[in-house]
């Protein structure tokens, strides 16, 4: 048993990873004038606005012309993957 939690554990963080990584992608497209239509952007768009959009109901991100949503997010995200982590040394 412990096994089959460790191995969930371990995808679990694989996959928080690679959001983050998704999350710092679509950041820096973000900072250029990106093609609305191109697929990639849209679906950089379509994986990380819907959680965004959590948070900017939460809590208001706008500050100016900058959005720290993505950096709430990160935060989130990395906190959970250290919490992962501490559980899988721990067992």
């Amino acid at each position: 048993m412990n096994a089959l939690l460790i191995s969930l554990l371990q995808t679990l963080e694989i996959i928080i990873k690679i959001y983050l990584l998704v999350i710092v992608i679509s950041s820096l497209i973000s900072w250029v004038q990106p093609n609305p239509y191109n697929p990639l952007v849209q679906f950089l768009r379509s994986i990380t606005e819907p959680v965004y959009a959590i948070i900017r109901r939460i809590i208001p991100t706008t500050f100016g012309m900058i959005d720290i949503a993505p950096l709430i997010v990160c935060i989130i995200l990395i906190f959970l993957d250290n919490l992962i982590m501490n559980f899988i040394y721990a067992v």
